[in-house]
């Protein structure tokens, strides 16, 4: 018997939703909100019910009967750090997703309504391998300074879709393999999985790691601090240098990897000594994950928007091909990601974990 499902994946100006029955996507959706309605709420809890009535306006546009679906899956928003899996919307997990204990996000609305809208009709409702998911070892939390652990926050949810892909069509399981996973989007997160854990990755959100099409990575701190104190930036300026106007941004003002290859096939020599910089630094970073695996990787996977360049597979695969083999799943299909976790559980595959 199939299994109906309701996806639904909140941005800041949008709300993405499909339906699913079993891994068939039956047809999907970006509601687009414009800013002025936007702006009329104080909170992002405040846009639930706007949100929630558009969702099911559009599904009654598609003669969807909201009763017919078995499970409504959201994003994960920003939660306490938890590892991998499908979580079930608790009582717990919506009052922390509602508080925002790390922060207010659109994401933090995906669980929220999925469980108002299950809740209304009898089905369950999950989130699934949110961005905090946090599997790190003991050791790789250790940053040099007590008062600043490393943290876990990076695209998860991909991560461990094109990994446990992967694991599938190799006719193994996640679990069974060693492999690193590099996303490539606005952020580039290096992850190392070991055994169906993500062991160790970079902070994408707060400055670590390599740089990326938005963000600086790793800069150098004393410089940082000197910056900081210079009474030149406001916190919020700088942390934006960090996030959103760091790396492509920064040294090109683009923060479209695909203006930046045309920049260099044009002769633009210092666009090419960015990009050469962007895939020197992803290598470096893959090579640290390999060491992290002591050597034993399985398969590296490219993944993200920029793993549809062939350039970049290209580079990449000179500089790291060495490792191990290299598998390409390019994008993110972050609805069928969602779906399938879903799946897992309503299927028996896995347990739902509690929050």
């Amino acid at each position: 018997m199939s299994i109906k499902s309701l996806i639904i994946n909140p941005g800041s100006t949008s709300t993405k939703i499909a339906v699913f029955e079993d891994e068939t996507q039956l047809f999907e959706e970006t509601l687009r909100h414009p800013t002025e309605e936007i702006a009329k709420y104080a909170t992002i809890i405040d846009q639930k019910d706007f949100r929630k009535q558009i969702i099911l306006d559009f599904l009654k546009e598609k003669d969807c009967d909201v009763h017919s679906l078995d499970v409504i899956i959201g994003r994960g928003g920003l939660l306490k750090p938890i590892p991998g899996g499908t979580y079930a919307v608790s009582d717990a997990l919506l009052a922390d997703l509602k508080k925002g204990v790390q922060g207010q996000h659109a994401s933090n609305l995906g669980g929220i309504l999925a469980r108002e809208i299950g809740d209304a009709i009898g089905k369950p409702s999950y989130i699934v391998d949110p961005v905090v998911v946090d599997e790190l070892t003991d050791v790789a939390r250790i940053s040099g300074m007590p008062e600043l652990p490393r943290r876990s926050i990076f695209h998860a949810l991909n991560q461990k879709a094109v990994a446990r892909r992967f694991a599938k069509e190799h006719g193994t399981t996640y679990e069974a393999l060693n492999l690193i996973v590099i996303h490539m989007g606005g952020g580039v997160s290096v992850g190392a999985h070991s055994k169906g854990k993500v062991v160790d990755v970079n902070n994408i959100l707060d400055g670590e790691g390599c740089f990326s099409p938005e963000r600086a990575g790793t800069v150098p701190v004393g410089d940082l601090i000197k910056m900081c104190f210079s009474g030149k930036y406001t916190q919020q300026e700088i942390y934006k240098k960090i996030c959103g106007n760091g790396g492509f941004n920064a040294y090109l003002h683009t923060n479209d990897a695909r203006v930046v290859e045309k920049m260099v096939e044009q002769g633009d020599e210092y666009a090419k000594l960015i990009q050469d910089a962007f895939y020197y630094q992803i290598a470096k970073d893959t090579g640290a994950m390999a060491a992290v695996l002591h050597g034993k990787v399985d398969q590296i996977i490219l993944t993200g928007g920029i793993a549809y360049a062939q350039l970049t597979v290209d580079k990449l695969t000179e500089s790291i091909g060495w490792i191990a083999p290299i598998t390409v799943y390019p994008g993110e299909d972050e609805m069928l990601a969602l779906a399938q976790g879903g799946l897992r559980v309503m299927t028996g595959e896995e347990e739902a974990k509690v929050y």
